[in-house]
């Protein structure tokens, strides 16, 4: 089923509702990695002591501030939880670049799992937390039990691994948040057609401004992501259907109709492999979705909250 996402306000008006006190809490918790200590910064919202818990995780690099609107339109029903993966937005770097991967940021997340007190989460998860998510999920007595898998599965294809590798850790100094903002949305573009407003949301979240001295602006990652990311180039692609295919849990896989990431055949197989995912495309949309538009935000809340 492929879907046309809704028409954007002109000038920004999709911030009106936004601009209302936002109802989120920020907090840290404090993980343990190969090399010592690190904290992991999270953003929640809704009820804190609601014990239906939603776990939003972003990509590569971007930041727990994506969610907020998605986390807006749950937190009636959801305490919503959207960390920062660590090296990304709030959280700490990691002093050994190399410790950068899968196995630390999934026991991050079961370290965050066990602060927010929960036995059982629902998970969304943006490309990269798409990933963690499927990892975690696939694994005995997971605490997912129901997966939103956005723009990627079992097989990530190594052209779009290779153009995000063009871009990881080498985003310029911005001498305004403007000129930030035209690199957000020129590296973004494939995020669709978002408003005005939704792209400065984007792009406030993206970067952190430096020193009095230094001047301008910089991305909120920590830029040896990418060093790790092209220490050993991915020449083929990854093949992780032995993950995919020992989930159990119900799941919805969501794809950009243009993506590069997950392809339509992949899309296809998931419907009829491991938890059969239910499928969904997005048209005008590549890699990936921003879950910021309202076809896309209801179409993972009906998945969510169905019985």
């Amino acid at each position: 089923m492929t879907l046309e996402s809704a028409p954007q306000p002109p000038n920004g008006s999709h911030e009106v509702a936004s601009s209302v006190a936002p109802s989120f809490r920020q907090a840290f918790v404090q993980c343990m990695g190969p090399h010592g200590l690190h904290r992991m910064a999270y953003t929640e919202w809704g009820d804190p002591e609601n014990p239906r818990v939603l776990v939003c995780v972003h990509g590569l690099t971007r930041n727990g501030r994506d969610f907020d609107d998605l986390a807006r339109a749950l937190s009636d029903e959801y305490r919503v939880v959207c960390p920062d993966v660590v090296g990304r937005g709030r959280s700490d770097w990691l002093a050994v670049k190399a410790d950068y991967g899968f196995p630390v940021y999934v026991n991050d997340m079961v370290t965050l799992i066990a602060r927010l007190n929960v036995e059982q989460v629902h998970w969304v998860g943006t490309s990269m937390g798409g990933i963690i998510g499927m990892v975690l999920a696939s694994q005995a007595n997971t605490p997912i039990t129901r997966l939103v898998l956005n723009d990627v599965g079992p097989v990530i294809t190594s052209i779009s691994l290779q153009r995000i590798a063009q871009y990881v850790g080498r985003a310029p100094v911005f001498p305004t948040m403007d000129a930030a903002e035209a690199w957000v949305r020129e590296v973004g573009a494939p995020f669709g057609a978002l408003s005005d407003a939704q792209w400065r949301h984007l792009t406030v979240h993206s970067v952190r401004a430096r020193g009095e001295a230094e001047g301008g602006f910089v991305m909120v990652y920590d830029p040896g992501l990418g060093d790790v990311f092209r220490a050993s180039p991915i020449l083929e692609d990854i093949d992780l259907w032995p993950v995919y295919e020992a989930i159990r849990c119900p799941t919805l896989a969501l794809r950009g109709a243009d993506s590069d990431l997950l392809e339509p055949g992949v899309l296809s197989a998931m419907a009829a492999r491991g938890p059969r995912a239910q499928t969904v495309e997005f048209a005008g949309v590549g890699h990936a979705p921003m879950l910021m538009d309202p076809v896309q935000v209801g179409v993972v809340r009906d998945f969510l909250l169905a019985s």
